[in-house]
C-alpha cells in the first residue's frame, strides 16, 4: 500500500471563530495545552507511514509555517518522501487565490503527477482524532471504490454543520447534502477522502476548466452517481475546532477526560507536536489546581480549576481560573475571577479583574489585549 497525504489547512474561519483567527489560520489553533490542530492529522499521516505529505496553506498561515519550520517532529525528515508546504502564488496569468478545496489542489497538481503512489489521502487540518488511514485504504480496496468518504454517526452534534450523507446496505453513498437545513440522518463526513492518484487527476483536469472549484459539491455531490463512492463509518474520538468557538472550547475541555488525554498522549501510536524547552509547572505557596492541565514554564500561585493552561502562564495570588482557556503567555494579576473565558496569547489581567463569561458562550480576548 502507498499513499500520499494531501492536508487542506488553507479555509479562512474567521467568521466563525472571530479573534482566535484574525492572525492565525485554524490549523495552527493550540489545544490541549501543548499541540496545535495540524500536529493531529500530521500525526496520523507519519503513523500510517505516509512519509509523503503536502499542507496546502492560505489564510493568516505565517503561524502555521513557524510551526511546521522543520519536518522531524513528525518523522517527515528523510531523503524518500518528506513534508511540503504550498501557498497560493501569484504570476503573470495567475493573480488568484485558491478559490475552493479542489482548486488549491488543482493548482499543486504537480505534486500528484510527480509522485507514483497509488492513493491519495485527503483531509483538514483542524480535526482532533487519531486515525490509521491504512486500514480505510484497505477498506476502499476491498469495496473496489472510486472514493472512500470516512463519516461517523452523530448524536450530540449540530448537524447543520456538516456534509450529511444517506448510505445503502453495501456503505455506498446514494444521497448527500452539504450543511443541510433539515439532516434526514446523522451520518456526517468528517472530510477525509481517499482517492485513487490518477483518479484525482483525471477529475481536476475535468471540474476545474468548467469553473467548479470544490471537493464536496463538484466532485463527491455531483458523481456521486457515476463512481462508486462508499462511507467508511469511524467510531473513534473525533472533533473539529473550525466551526466555532464552542466547539474549540469543547475540544480543548475534553482533554481534561482521562480516556481523550490517554487516546492522545499515552495510547501507542502517539500524537506528535514541535516540542518547546520549558521548565516544569511551578506551583507556590497557595497554590491549589483540580482537575486542570498545564503546559510547562507556568507559575501558579491562586486557584485553577477545570481549566486548559499553555506554557508560561503566571497566576497571581487570590486569584480563581475556572473553566477557561489560557493560551501562551498570558499574566493574570492578584485576586482576580476568570471564569468561563478563552484569553489568547499573551493577554494581560490586571488585579482585581472579574471576567465571567457563558457557560454556552465563553467570553474571548485576542492576542496581546490588556484588560
Amino acid at each position: 500500500m502507498k499513499a500520499i497525504g494531501i492536508i487542506l489547512a488553507g479555509g479562512n474561519n474567521e467568521m466563525r471563530l472571530g479573534d482566535l483567527t484574525s492572525s492565525r489560520a485554524a490549523s495552527a489553533l493550540p489545544v490541549g495545552s501543548c499541540y496545535r490542530a495540524i500536529d493531529f492529522p500530521l500525526s496520523n499521516m507519519s503513523n500510517s507511514m505516509i512519509n509523503k505529505v503536502a499542507v496546502i496553506t492560505q489564510y493568516n498561515s505565517r503561524s502555521l509555517h513557524d510551526h511546521l519550520s522543520s519536518s522531524k517532529w513528525w518523522d517527515f525528515g528523510r531523503k524518500q518522501g518528506g513534508l511540503y508546504i504550498f501557498t497560493p502564488y501569484m504570476s503573470n496569468d495567475n493573480s488568484l487565490w485558491f478559490r475552493g478545496t479542489a482548486d488549491s489542489i488543482y493548482r499543486n497538481i504537480s505534486f500528484l503527477e510527480r509522485s507514483n503512489e497509488n492513493y491519495v489521502v485527503i483531509t483538514s487540518g483542524d480535526a482532533i482524532y487519531k486515525m490509521d488511514y491504512r486500514k480505510v485504504i484497505e477498506y476502499h480496496k476491498e469495496k473496489n471504490a472510486d472514493i472512500t468518504v470516512v463519516c461517523k454517526e452523530m448524536c450530540d452534534r449540530d448537524l447543520t454543520m456538516f456534509g450529511i450523507m444517506k448510505l445503502d446496505e453495501n456503505n455506498r453513498i446514494s444521497e448527500f447534502e452539504e450543511k443541510p437545513i433539515e439532516p434526514q440522518t446523522n451520518i456526517a463526513s468528517l472530510g477525509i477522502y481517499i482517492i485513487s492518484r490518477t483518479l484525482l487527476i483525471d477529475l481536476l483536469n475535468e471540474i476545474i476548466p468548467e469553473g467548479r472549484f470544490d471537493i464536496v459539491k463538484d466532485i463527491i455531490i455531483r458523481f456521486r452517481r457515476k463512481l462508486k463512492i462508499y462511507g467508511y463509518k469511524f467510531d473513534g474520538y473525533w472533533s473539529s475546532i473550525g466551526s466555532g468557538v464552542m466547539d474549540y472550547f469543547n475540544a480543548n475541555m475534553d482533554f481534561l477526560k482521562d480516556d481523550v488525554r490517554k487516546e492522545f498522549t499515552k495510547n501507542f501510536p502517539y500524537t506528535f507536536t514541535k516540542p518547546k524547552d520549558e521548565p516544569p509547572v511551578k506551583y507556590n505557596d497557595g497554590a491549589e489546581v483540580l482537575n486542570t492541565i498545564i503546559g510547562g514554564g507556568s507559575i501558579i500561585n491562586g486557584h485553577v480549576e477545570h481549566s486548559v493552561l499553555f506554557r508560561r502562564v503566571y497566576i497571581g495570588e487570590n486569584t480563581l481560573i475556572k473553566n477557561s482557556i489560557l493560551m501562551e503567555g498570558c499574566y493574570i494579576g492578584n485576586n482576580c475571577v476568570i471564569e468561563n473565558a478563552i484569553l489568547d496569547k499573551q493577554v494581560v489581567v490586571s488585579d482585581e479583574k472579574h471576567i465571567k463569561g457563558d457557560i454556552l458562550s465563553p467570553a474571548v480576548f485576542k492576542k496581546r489585549s490588556s484588560i
